[in-house]
């Protein structure tokens, strides 16, 4: 059984560095076009929520996609009758394709999921029962200020700018690395030195353990 968790364990790492670089490439915009297309794709689906329901906004883009198939299949009968062709179904090769989810597969996405839904909740556990004091008053300084974010901006817009962002920002840093990384430092250099100061005057019991 160890050594079938070891195996499944390194498939899952492995196709979680696959998954990682694809998703790498298209905000590099390593391929334009494909770039292009998904950050195209994910603004209209995110301006159409913005504007219509989500109800709404799926039925339209079903709509629209069974229109094409219908306008098709119906274009391809137009033919075959005029032509007097025997060509049969225009989709006949794609559903004859096996659609269907593998077991192996949605084992193995439900584990790499359940990885990181227990990491992520034993780190807010420890946030929240003020494990390290310092880094719970970060949180709570994080969720202030996403108070007034959430004042200005409602969900939809939040994840409009964080796709523009996702699309501009890596690139923007990838041109620029030298001077960003400049500032960068300089601004941690800043906070590690007050988080150090604000340590010093905690009481010993509630001082950062040391790693």
């Amino acid at each position: 059984v160890s050594i079938e968790m070891a195996v499944l364990s390194q498939i899952t790492r492995k196709h979680t560095r696959k998954d990682a670089n694809r998703s790498k490439e298209l905000v590099y915009w390593r391929d334009p076009k494909k770039s292009g297309v998904v950050f195209g794709v994910s603004m209209l689906l995110l301006l159409s929520l913005a504007t219509f329901s989500v109800i709404s906004v799926a039925s339209y883009v079903l709509l629209a996609l069974l229109c094409v198939t219908i306008s098709f299949r119906i274009y391809k009968s137009v033919i075959q009758a005029v032509q007097k062709s025997n060509e049969g179904h225009p989709f006949k090769a794609l559903m004859e394709k096996d659609v269907s989810v593998p077991p192996e597969t949605f084992r193995k996405h439900v584990d790499v999921c359940l990885t990181y839904i227990n990491r992520g909740l034993k780190y807010m556990s420890r946030l929240f029962l003020v494990e390290d004091l310092v880094d719970s008053l970060k949180l709570a300084v994080v969720m202030w200020l996403l108070t007034y974010v959430g004042a200005v901006f409602n969900g939809i817009t939040i994840l409009i700018l964080a796709d523009i962002l996702l699309f501009t920002v890596p690139l923007g840093y990838e041109k620029n690395k030298t001077q960003i990384d400049h500032y960068i430092d300089i601004a941690r250099t800043q906070i590690n030195t007050t988080v150090a100061k604000l340590q010093e005057k905690l009481p010993g019991s509630l001082k950062r353990k040391a790693e």
